[in-house]
């Protein structure tokens, strides 16, 4: 690679010996520059002088002068291959001398190569990652970003607008610079980059510390924290949330997060993988969660069961356990649009799938699927802080329906086809709470599901029944049943890279490990 950068003008020799291309004849007219001889005799002359000088005169007699070359005539190839032998202290000027450099050097395969021999330390750690805090957890992906690893801390939107795009600030980021040093800064707090540190525990393991927590504190005391904190996790002042339950919840959740000031552990998550005959595209949404706002949700599936990972939660579900499990098996075909309407009608419904699925596993056909969908801890369905009978996904003043109706269709057979590309109009039953009213009023078809209903600190968990609607590509609904309340969920629409699990195995794996530290 010296020997490369030295024909191509990186070293002391400026001439380029590179053989030459032969070019059709656009090609060679354009080119002003070289003298008009023919390509193959240019190679061979040039292939002369290269004897020349490397024998010490071999041959006799003058010889002219090589033609000379740009490195920008190069492929983008082998200019990546030049780029990533470099110092790290010469790139950010290479980056100034035209658009094509800096295109370049934002090209991942130089950094991945840095990271791998300049900065092995740190090879581990690009991917998504979970934070340890607590039950509420989050979302970290780190990525190059030029002449920077960086840690993007990814938010959901404000409550309740789950379509909306993802929020992200940074956490930490890596300065590449000597070949043989890098600087660690933390990016937490509004006073800039400071000192900070990290420490590869294992492979799938890391943690960060800031060395200057001071840069994290504010003017105005931790009043003016809270405000700013809320701002931006919320949206909104205290003030201008009026149920007196999810200011508690705020408030709960500023306390015990301000107290880590990024110094955290991060455990390494994968993205589910795909298989053509998933009903959807697994991956991240975003789903409502009553008082305690807006969470992120990892959907996969397990043969006939589809499950909701927590990667965010809260006092009552925490991070890590399952949120929704769908079971395949049984499909809910929902009554006319007028019984919807009915509560009663959908609880009749749900309860009659659920005394079929109860016979089932007592008659043990079904035990195989029963033991693959209960693998890892019960799933965690958002659940109040409080009493269990107020869902986090309930609002305030919500109450049962006593519209009347005719009973409709009972229950679709598991073996009824799925008509994915019908719609069928879907409407809330009077008294289903909904933190956002503005869900799809048609869906494509609907599962039974059973959920984990929990008190404050996960205590008393509880399986309870429910309804998957299946709504589009990127959007599903549940409905709790007992607590009368709608979760929906939105796909996270970002691209996540080096989040890939190596293998089904791994990511099952991966999804025990995080449900067993909040079991």
């Amino acid at each position: 690679m010296a020997v490369c950068a030295r024909l191509c003008g990186v070293g002391p020799s400026r001439g380029c010996r590179r053989r030459q291309q032969r070019r059709g004849p656009a090609e060679t007219a354009a080119a002003d520059s070289e003298p008009d001889t023919d390509p193959e005799e240019e190679r061979i002359e040039a292939s002369a002088a290269v004897l020349a000088g490397v024998g010490g005169g071999l041959c006799a007699g003058p010889s002219p002068p090589p033609p000379r070359c740009s490195l920008l005539e190069l492929p983008p190839e082998l200019l990546v291959e030049i780029f990533a032998s470099l110092p790290g202290t010469d790139l950010p000027s290479l980056a100034q001398v035209c658009t094509k450099f800096r295109r370049i050097l934002h090209t991942d395969t130089i950094w991945r190569r840095r990271c791998r021999e300049v900065l092995h330390r740190y090879r581990h750690i690009l991917g998504l990652w979970q934070p340890d805090i607590g039950p509420y957890g989050g979302l970290l992906n780190v990525v190059v970003d030029g002449l920077f690893i960086i840690g993007w801390m990814y938010l959901p939107p404000h409550d309740p607008h789950v379509d909306d795009p993802m929020r992200f600030k940074p956490l930490f980021r890596i300065h590449l610079m000597e070949r043989k040093a890098a600087t660690v800064e933390c990016m937490y707090g509004h006073k800039g980059p400071h000192h900070g540190h990290i420490q590869i525990v294992k492979k799938d393991e890391f943690s960060t510390k800031c060395n200057q927590t001071d840069h994290h504190r504010m003017s105005g005391g931790r009043q003016e924290e809270f405000r700013t904190w809320l701002r931006e996790e919320w949206g909104r002042t205290l003030e201008d949330i009026f149920h007196e339950h999810m200011q508690e919840l705020i408030l709960m959740k500023f306390i015990y997060t301000s107290q880590y000031d990024n110094c955290l552990t991060y455990r390494r998550i994968y993205l589910p993988p795909s298989h053509p005959d998933d009903l959807i595209k697994p991956g991240l949404f975003k789903g409502t969660y009553g008082s305690h706002g807006l969470e992120i949700v990892m959907l996969s599936f397990h043969g006939r069961r589809a499950r909701g990972t927590k990667i965010t939660g809260d006092p009552n579900i925490p991070a890590g356990q399952q949120t929704v499990e769908i079971d395949l098996r049984h499909r809910i075909q929902l009554p006319d649009l007028e019984n919807q309407r009915n509560f009663n009608e959908l609880s009749r419904i749900v309860l009659e799938v659920r005394e079929r699925v109860r016979q089932e596993q007592q008659e043990g056909g079904h035990e195989a699927g029963e033991g693959r969908g209960r693998q890892g801890p019960r799933e965690s369905q958002p659940s109040p802080a409080q009493p269990r009978a107020e869902a986090p996904s309930k609002g305030p003043g919500g109450t049962p329906g006593e519209d009347g109706g005719e009973p409709g269709d009972a229950v679709a057979a598991a073996e009824q086809p799925a008509q994915c590309g019908q719609g069928q109009p879907f409407v809330l039953p009077v008294g289903v709470s909904s933190r956002n009213e503005d869900y799809p009023r048609t869906c494509r078809m609907c599962f039974y599901g059973t959920g984990l209903i929990a008190g404050h600190g996960f205590t008393s968990p509880e399986r309870t029944p429910g309804v998957f609607i299946l709504f589009d590509e990127d959007r599903f609904g549940f409905v709790w049943l007992e607590l009368k309340s709608f979760s929906l969920y939105s796909r996270v629409q970002a691209t996540f890279r080096n989040a890939d699990a190596p293998s089904p195995q791994a990511f099952d794996e991966m999804l025990k490990n995080i449900q067993s530290l909040t079991s």
